[in-house]
């Protein structure tokens, strides 16, 4: 018996040979329109074209379809969540477990940040585990490097174990864990200051010694070793310090016990980017291996009245689009890093093997006021009531929470470098 739709009779027959050709005569005209009017699907944008990494995009891609300003957006509700919550790996700070502290509200995990102009996928463990199989990535700088890196940690753990193949044993200031699966390693490198420094300490100096013109060899001398660095500083640089230059002192920040001319600290800032880009490019920028850097711009804190006291950032929802502006320090800190990001990239174009990119979160991060530990820091703090002193932290972000969306943006990046190299060979 043969197929229901099969139809031979003969009159049926000469009718299709004359009907078919008239029918597709008709519709060229219509699919010409098509392509020319519309010659990719409706709404393409890099990011769902760098999805497939292993399909190479059209070759005829215009320059807005190949960028994508992650600056410019909302955060919208979410109803899937985060990939990992406070149990599902072990490599969270104790003091950014806000579920695990008892933390009541979870609607700060159901956000994620919308681009105006582009998509930012979810994150994909597995195809950023493929970009860097066999290569090292470090995360260098302060604590929030450490809070991008427990994030990212967390989130590729959810489709391969990491192994912790070092720490020092100092405040897990550096560690290294590995994932045998890709052949890839990842290491957190503690430099509050990414150059040469002496930090302050209770039993030592009162304030921070800056030495401008040396990068801090605690990272740098891995650096034949690394493929891939992101670079975090800010925080520190608020903090009463001395500044070196050379054989000089150039002055000071906050230092009124010091016979040393207050200078502040966004040009000190600028110089310590400086340096270390510089000791980057030359270092690696010639070699046959080079690097890939990027640099994290500064993430706002959300205090909002004393850090002990109730209530300090106690916000459970993001700020809408118009209710806050990136003004004064936040501000200046961020162009302080993104001027020096692209002043560098002008002085290594010709480098083929080094590659810049600022990762800049600071207006999406200034949006969550909500997603801080504050008081939930430590577990459960209000057991026994509310006492007189809370201490909060409103700098550093709950993981699970907006600083996932950092390490999105970080894959979107080397998505786009492993597109252009492809298309480059």
């Amino acid at each position: 018996m043969g197929s229901p739709f099969k139809d031979n009779h003969p009159s049926n027959h000469s009718l299709a040979k004359k009907l078919i050709p008239w029918t597709f005569y008709a519709m060229l005209p219509l699919v010409l329109l098509r392509v020319y009017f519309y010659p990719y699907p409706p709404h393409q944008t890099t990011a769902t074209i760098l999805t497939a990494s292993s399909v190479s995009p059209p070759p005829t891609l215009s320059e807005d379809e190949t960028s994508c300003d992650y600056t410019d957006g909302k955060w919208v509700p979410d109803r899937r969540g985060p990939l990992y919550n406070g149990s599902t790996c072990g490599t969270i700070k104790e003091g950014q477990n806000c579920i695990a502290h008892g933390r009541p509200d979870m609607g700060y995990l159901y956000w994620r940040w919308k681009p105006k102009q582009c998509k930012l996928p979810r994150f994909e463990p597995n195809t950023f585990l493929q970009l860097l199989r066999n290569k090292h990535l470090a995360f260098v700088g302060d604590s929030m490097a450490r809070n991008q890196l427990e994030s990212l940690l967390c989130m590729l753990s959810s489709v391969s174990a990491p192994n912790l193949v070092y720490r020092d044993g100092e405040e897990n200031k550096f560690r290294r864990w590995y994932f045998e699966s890709h052949n890839f390693s990842i290491s957190v490198y503690w430099s509050p200051f990414l150059v040469r420094g002496v930090e302050k300490s209770s039993t030592g100096l009162n304030h921070n010694e800056l030495y401008l013109d040396h990068v801090d060899e605690r990272w740098a001398a891995d650096m034949n070793g690394i493929d891939m660095v992101v670079l975090s500083i800010g925080h520190w640089f608020l903090h009463p310090a001395v500044y070196h230059e050379g054989d000089r002192v150039l002055g000071c920040h906050y230092c009124p016990d010091l016979n040393h001319t207050e200078i502040g600290f966004y040009d000190i800032l600028r110089k310590a980017i400086k340096t270390t880009l510089k000791a980057l490019i030359d270092r690696k920028g010639h070699d046959d291996k080079g690097i890939d850097a990027l640099v994290t711009t500064f993430s706002p804190a959300h205090f909002e009245g004393d850090w002990d006291k109730f209530g300090a950032c106690s916000k459970t929802k993001p700020y809408e689009e118009g209710e806050k502006t990136l003004e004064g320090m936040d501000s200046e800190m961020r162009q302080v890093e993104v001027e020096e990001v692209e002043a560098a990239k002008m002085n290594s174009m010709q480098l083929v093997k080094f590659r810049l990119e600022a990762l800049d979160v600071t207006k999406l991060s200034l949006m969550r006021p909500d997603g801080h530990p504050g008081p939930y820091m430590h577990p459960f703090p209000f057991a026994n009531g509310v006492a007189e002193r809370v201490q909060n932290d409103c700098v550093h972000w709950c993981l699970p929470g907006p600083v996932d969306t950092w390490n999105e943006i970080l894959l979107e990046v080397m998505k786009k470098w492993d597109y252009e190299s492809r298309r480059e060979e």
